[in-house]
């Protein structure tokens, strides 16, 4: 578990600098943000696999400005994004490696072509899985197999919420990969398959409504519906820790 962040609500995260990232040895790196936490609250699992995390990243501001309205810490909101492009340029700099787990053989083809124009000194590979909920037995040995071949310094996983750190959690002693981050929806920025909304609602800590406003039928749940739903937890947890006090 990392040792470089802050409490919210039973969850350790990370608030150091990305660069100390890259001085330990194996490691885990999850994200956070409202619509996994209450996942969480109802797939246990996925709570245990997040909990796990060697480093769990704040992504999201609901994270960032609930953790300040619940005991006052001060976290820095890091996307999936955010750490792929960090971990991009690293690699570039040192000649290392890295390989693409999970999405449509199209939009891995479309990463690999960007990454050899803007990155030419990292070696990269990518395997697209089966589309679905559970893997079989040799499905799950094909994908390691194919990962532990290559060796990658770094493994990006993008296999959505919560199926890809649940996948994470119970293969990582297989996984001969130094660092392995779940990253969702990047692999669809990245590959331009879909828009990353613009800096201006990133700067302002609305890249959720930029998201929305893109693709509300598909988000509307994890926004709306699942934005209420936290807004409980955060509320209720407020009033509980008063009543303790």
């Amino acid at each position: 578990m990392n040792t470089t962040g802050s409490e919210f609500l039973g969850y350790p995260m990370f608030n150091g600098q990305l660069g100390d990232l890259f001085q330990k040895g194996k490691t885990i790196i999850n994200t956070l943000n409202q619509y996994s936490f209450c996942i969480a609250e109802e797939d246990k699992a996925f709570k245990s696999a997040l909990m796990s995390s060697d480093v769990l990243l704040p992504d999201g501001i609901s994270i960032v400005l609930s953790a300040k309205f619940l005991n006052g810490n001060q976290l820095e909101k890091i996307a999936g994004a955010d750490l792929h492009d960090f971990v991009l340029k690293y690699l570039n700099n040192v000649y290392g490696s890295c390989f693409y787990l999970g999405s449509k053989q199209e939009t891995l083809d479309a990463i690999q072509q960007k990454l050899g124009r803007s990155y030419p000194n990292i070696s990269h590979a990518s395997y697209s899985p089966p589309f679905r909920d559970e893997f079989s037995e040799e499905e799950n040995e094909e994908m390691i197999a194919r990962i532990n071949e290559f060796c990658p310094d770094v493994l990006f996983v993008g296999m959505t919420a919560p199926k890809q750190e649940k996948w994470v959690h119970a293969n990582r002693d297989k996984i001969q990969a130094t660092y392995i981050c779940t990253i969702g929806a990047v692999f669809d920025f990245y590959s331009e398959t879909i828009d990353r909304p613009s800096d201006f609602w990133v700067r302002n800590g609305l890249e959720w409504f930029g998201r929305f406003i893109k693709e509300p039928k598909r988000l509307w749940r994890r926004y709306l519906l699942y934005g209420g739903i936290y807004v409980k937890y955060i509320v209720f947890s407020k009033l509980t820790h008063k009543l303790r006090f």
